[in-house]
């Protein structure tokens, strides 16, 4: 925990109480949008398609500006947007209002977690950053223990107030990062948009390892997102399990990541990334499928424990294995573009599980889904054989 400024610890405060006011609604948004609106589960994941759309054309952008112009405007406005459009879903009941709001949230929810991301890498020395990634996903989970529970009762007695308390959290957190950040961007060179050797982001096009994280870490997310936007309305609908019970399952994932995510950080970061990845990826794929065989709350309970294994192991080894693959001048893009494989997860997964419940019925959510996490770590091992002689960039103990 020593040798982190200031600002780091600034950073982590700041996530962890957006990931709090976050999580206390978006387990819940499917339930919500199928009640309110009435729509099938096929078009209700649609609206997640859309969110997670938008913020895929806006994360692309807010890379290269937060190389250009600095991390914590980019930061701070995201926050407010995003505040605004929590509090203002309350007020949505037609199908064009809520999606509108759905790509409104979408387009400014991956913004800050991208400029956070940057401003770490920045901060953060290379032989420190696999710890200082995972001090930062034990701060998210921090907020994401509470935020489900506390956002299951009270959307059981009242969605607005939940989306209230949601919108102005978030909107405080803007606050705090527009008093107290500072910039952290590397002043070494005026970076110009586009005028790189090969073209702006077409320089990433020629990095074959870091497309390579991005292609089979996209197929982990779809994944992944398959289990946190489709669990909750899949055990309500099919076994009767209501929102404030459902809670303590995501719960369970962000308490285990407070409790476990630094002593398994200690023993990841001595191992190869690409063996790590691998492992975790397979941790998730097995608890993604098993779900189909689940019949009540403790099975669940059980399949996010395992997923919640593979987690710990899999995200903070691939973000800084994507902030070292990143030239300090593009980690703004770089980092952009690992979110914006992170967002592709909840546009595509809920949408392929709600096709395949519609058609084919609900269990094959979990076995279509399972599969592509089988996918995701047969897509790191090929990486991990192909670029075997070539090794990435490696801090001290043979990690990343």
């Amino acid at each position: 925990m020593k040798g982190y400024p200031r600002q780091f610890w600034l950073v982590v405060t700041v996530m962890t109480l957006s990931y709090l006011f976050h999580s206390m609604l978006w387990p819940f948004l499917i339930i919500y949008a199928s009640q309110k609106l009435n729509l099938t589960l096929t078009a209700v994941t649609g609206l997640l398609t859309l969110h997670s759309l938008v913020g895929l054309v806006t994360t692309f952008l807010g890379g290269a500006i937060a190389d250009r112009f600095g991390r914590k405007w980019v930061m701070a406005l995201a926050l407010f947007l995003c505040g605004i459009s929590w509090y203002l879903f309350q007020f949505a009941d037609h199908f064009s209002i809520f999606a509108l709001l759905m790509a409104f949230n979408g387009a400014t929810t991956p913004l800050y977690r991208l400029a956070a991301d940057a401003m770490m890498a920045d901060v953060v020395p290379s032989e420190k950053r696999i710890d200082g990634y995972s001090i930062l996903r034990l701060g998210n989970n921090l907020g994401v223990a509470l935020g489900p529970a506390v956002g299951g009762f009270l959307s059981a007695v009242s969605y607005d107030i939940s989306f209230t308390t949601a919108g102005l959290g978030i909107f405080a957190c803007g606050i705090l990062v527009t008093l107290f950040s500072i910039e952290t961007i590397p002043s070494q060179k005026e970076v110009q948009l586009g005028t790189e050797q090969s073209g702006g982001y077409g320089r990433i096009l020629h990095d074959s390892r870091f497309l390579g994280l991005i292609g089979s870490y996209s197929l982990n997310r779809i994944c992944s997102s398959t289990l946190w936007m489709l669990l909750a309305v899949y055990a309500k609908q099919n076994y009767g399990i209501s929102e404030s019970l459902y809670g303590f399952i995501p719960t369970t994932n962000a308490v285990m990541v407070i409790l476990f995510q630094m002593m398994v950080t200690s023993r990841v970061k001595h191992q190869r990334p690409e063996k790590s990845m691998i492992i975790g990826a397979l941790f998730y794929a097995v608890a993604v499928f098993s779900v189909a065989f689940g019949r009540g709350f403790w099975a669940f309970w059980l399949c996010m424990v395992v997923a919640t294994i593979g987690e710990m192991i899999l995200v903070p080894t691939s973000t800084t294995y994507a902030s070292l693959l990143a030239p300090e001048d593009m980690r703004g893009r770089y980092m952009s573009i690992y979110t914006l494989s992170g967002g592709l997860g909840p546009g595509v997964g809920p949408l392929i599980g709600g096709v395949m419940n519609d058609n084919f019925g609900p269990r094959t959510i979990w076995y279509t889904g399972g599969a592509i996490g089988a996918l995701s770590a047969l897509a790191f091992l090929l990486n991990s054989r192909r670029l075997s002689k070539s090794p990435v960039r490696e801090a001290p103990g043979g990690g990343v």
